[in-house]
């Protein structure tokens, strides 16, 4: 377990990089959220030979996101860090492809500890994180841009997700068949049911 949690905490770590090397070159973006690395250690006169270190962080530990998306923390959405740490999770899920997200932000300021990295089942360029495919999904589903989003031109996942539905319905109304079309449920209802999909 303590293997693991180095591993995934380094991983995103080395996300924070790229993405703090892009950000700082923009005018106004000002401070880039920062994950803090986390050593492994061997003891082997102890019990449990094995344990993690990193820096100890002072002052008001906040949770800026959480593993699956759900919780809406105001201090992530209305301070700076906790927004730049949503756009950080925009910016990895578009260099990802959607492939993966580093989730769980949590920290003091700007200094982010003890995070988590979904991938799709089959992981990403080897790499396979320790959170739920799902939460990738749900930030799909339930993340909204802001200033930061747009100073670093990411998309809008809004619009691509309204793109899908929209090319789904454009080839139901292609269908030859007219009895089929007939068959459909209603846009409205469909728009719906979507919603509480996402939801759970």
């Amino acid at each position: 377990f303590v293997t693991q949690e180095c591993y995934v905490q380094n991983a995103a770590r080395e996300y924070a990089k790229l993405y703090a090397a892009e950000a700082e070159t923009l005018e106004g973006f000002g401070e880039v959220p920062e994950i803090i690395p986390i050593f492994l250690i061997h003891r082997p006169a102890n019990k449990i030979p094995y344990a993690t270190v990193e820096e100890e962080l002072v002052g008001e530990f906040v949770k800026y996101s959480v593993r699956d998306g759900k919780e809406v923390n105001f201090l992530r959405r209305d301070s700076e860090a906790g927004q730049k740490c949503c756009t950080f999770q925009h910016w990895v899920y578009e260099k990802t492809s959607g492939n993966l997200l580093v989730t769980d932000l949590q920290g003091v300021g700007m200094k982010l500890t003890d995070v988590g990295i979904a991938t799709l089942a089959k992981g990403y360029k080897g790499f396979k994180g320790n959170c739920s495919f799902s939460f990738i999904e749900q930030f799909r589903a339930l993340h909204q841009c802001n200033e930061y989003c747009e100073m670093l031109g990411l998309k809008s996942l809004r619009t691509t997700h309204q793109k899908q539905r929209k090319a789904t319905s454009t080839r139901s109304k292609s269908l030859p068949n007219s009895s089929t079309v007939k068959k459909m449920v209603p846009k409205k209802a469909r728009e719906h049911r979507d919603f509480i999909s996402s939801e759970h």
